[in-house]
């Protein structure tokens, strides 16, 4: 029980945060740039209650292994709406740092995305399942990694150019996402209690759309 309720406060708070503040930039925004930032955190928060609800919902009726269909289908469409995230964030960093040309950065960035929703769409990953097989959860993770080091190698780069007070930390909290995602990929199966990474990795997400808030707060900056 104190499971189900301290995962469900958590969830809702976040979830309100990223769709309240991406809907706010998205409506409200008077640029291309925090337009983008919008529309990243509204569909982070749409993409992630396709997982935590019926997470929320397990944790209060039978479990989660009585629910695995609902929640496999969750990560499936989580898995795809945070590959756009990552290519729309490239596309604010192009935005703040006025980039212009670096075609293969870009060609790179969209076959990387494309790469990861295929894997993701071959049955062999077997989403509905309750024990999906972890070969499958680690070649459609590669190129997601990738995107992550190509976000964090490149906002690196310019934040520390430009002096940016915005995105200064936005390598870090990149970094420390895949960092709490990745072991979870890898031994969630073996160790469930190594699940209990995806609290600080999703705080790692909150902090990413806190930054970009900024956009829409602070334009001077």
């Amino acid at each position: 029980m104190a499971q189900a309720i301290g995962e469900t406060v958590f969830d809702i708070l976040y979830l309100s945060l990223a769709l309240i503040a991406g809907l706010t930039m998205l409506i409200k925004g008077n640029s291309a740039i925090v337009k983008k930032a919008g529309l990243m955190a509204a569909l982070l928060g749409a993409g992630d209650s396709f997982h935590l609800v019926p997470r929320s919902y397990a944790l209060w009726t039978k479990g989660l292994e009585a629910n695995a269909a609902a929640l496999g289908m969750g990560k499936f469409i989580t898995s795809i709406t945070m590959t756009i995230f990552y290519l729309i964030l490239y596309y604010i960093w192009r935005d703040r740092y006025k980039v212009t040309g670096r075609k293969n950065l870009t060609l790179t960035m969209w076959i990387l995305s494309i790469l990861r929703i295929a894997l993701c769409l071959l049955p062999q990953n077997q989403w509905l399942s309750c024990h999906p097989p972890l070969l499958y959860g680690i070649l459609r993770n590669i190129p997601f990694a990738a995107m992550g080091i190509l976000v964090i190698v490149i906002f690196a780069q310019e934040s520390k150019k430009a002096c940016d007070r915005i995105f200064r930390f936005m390598p870090l909290a990149v970094g420390l996402s895949f960092g709490f995602y990745l072991p979870v990929v890898l031994f969630s199966g073996t160790a469930p209690a190594v699940g209990m990474l995806m609290i600080p990795k999703t705080l790692a997400y909150v902090w990413i759309v806190c930054m970009a808030l900024q956009l829409y707060r602070h334009p001077q900056y």
